[in-house]
């Protein structure tokens, strides 16, 4: 059954709305909802008929796209996935769009011929590969990192577009330290990877600076159309991370100069995949060889130098020294004390 683009785009809305599960959902409410999207996206000003949304709500229920969406009405009044869990962006895709994004993906490999889409290559690779995996005519053919345990990946597109249009959000969050999740209102300004790992950076409305909220630990949010946007004055976005290794940084943050060094035995593999793009070698000795980076001291870097264990050693500056010489002693007391415990 084909699918045009304006009914992905209401099925697509229908489902955000369902999944929002901070407020409830009466028809007309919904008939709303895709009312904004259709404009906001194609800069449809007729609106969406009634009928029209009962249909696509009908056919969402149904199989004929393969979404067997479990749509209820509760209290004879107000929509919702009796499966909270639920959405039809988990649905399996059928061999028709299998086959149209086939040709999709053979137009962006051409377009990568560019010297502009060179970012793109990995990307195009994945999509190719998982396309063919899903016809079953041969295994994975790549393997690019990956971890199907991360959380909170289906986030990606509605904050995108969030991201995108400068839509004010509630999000419900519960950080690592936290025994329940709290809800505040945020602005955001950018998606971040780091790691398989994704964060959105953005600002609280009552708490000052820029902050890092991971999408894992991301309960749930919701755009708030009547919350005004506040963008952040005096950040390129497009440079901010330039001098960091991960995603912790302030405002007030700035770039240090790390001197760090490798055994020459693992110099090569830092060589081969540097640590940072400020990255240059200073000197080289018998045993050593002798980096620089320009970074922000964070954690992510101290976990990076951890990673290597022996095979380096932080030279300046002393601050950064005295963090890992604190964290490795602490590394060590770890197993002394196990051994007391044994004995």
């Amino acid at each position: 059954m084909a699918v045009n683009k304006l009914a992905l785009i209401r099925y697509k809305t229908i489902d955000d709305c369902l999944k929002n599960r901070f407020r409830k959902w009466t028809l007309d409410d919904i008939i709303e909802k895709v009312a904004e999207t259709l404009y906001e996206l194609e800069g449809i000003t007729s609106g969406v008929s009634k009928r029209t949304i009962q249909a696509d709500i009908q056919l969402m229920r149904s199989d004929k796209l393969g979404y067997n969406a479990p749509i209820v009405v509760q209290d004879k009044r107000f929509y919702a996935y009796e499966d909270a869990s639920y959405s039809i962006t988990k649905a399996p895709i059928n061999n028709a769009d299998v086959d149209k994004m086939k040709e999709i993906v053979g137009v962006l490999k051409e377009f990568n011929a560019f010297n502009y889409f060179d970012e793109m290559s990995d990307m195009i690779a994945r999509l190719e590969n998982n396309l063919y995996k899903s016809t079953k005519q041969s295994g994975n053919n790549i393997q690019l990192e990956g971890n199907k345990l991360v959380k909170g990946l289906e986030c990606i597109p509605p904050l995108y577009q969030a991201v995108l249009n400068k839509r004010s959000l509630l999000i419900e969050y519960k950080s690592f330290k936290a025994q329940q999740g709290q809800q505040g209102i945020y602005y955001p300004y950018l998606l971040k990877e780091y790691r398989n790992r994704w964060f959105l950076i953005c600002k609280a409305k009552k708490r000052p600076g820029i902050l890092n909220l991971a999408l894992d630990r991301i309960i749930d949010f919701q755009e708030l159309p009547n919350e005004e946007f506040l963008n952040h004055q005096g950040v390129d976005f497009d440079r901010y991370y330039d001098d960091l290794i991960g995603v912790t940084k302030n405002d007030r943050d700035r770039a240090q100069k790390v001197i760090l060094a490798f055994t020459n035995d693992h110099a090569p593999y830092v060589v081969t995949k540097p640590l940072h793009s400020s990255q240059v070698v200073l000197n080289k000795n018998e045993q050593t060889t002798t980096f620089r980076i320009d970074v922000v001291l964070n954690y992510e870097l101290e976990r990076e130098i951890l990673g290597f264990g022996e095979c380096v050693k932080v030279l300046s500056p002393r601050y950064l020294i005295s963090k890992i010489k604190k964290r490795l002693a602490q590394s060590y007391q770890q197993y002394e004390n196990n051994v007391a415990n044994k004995s």
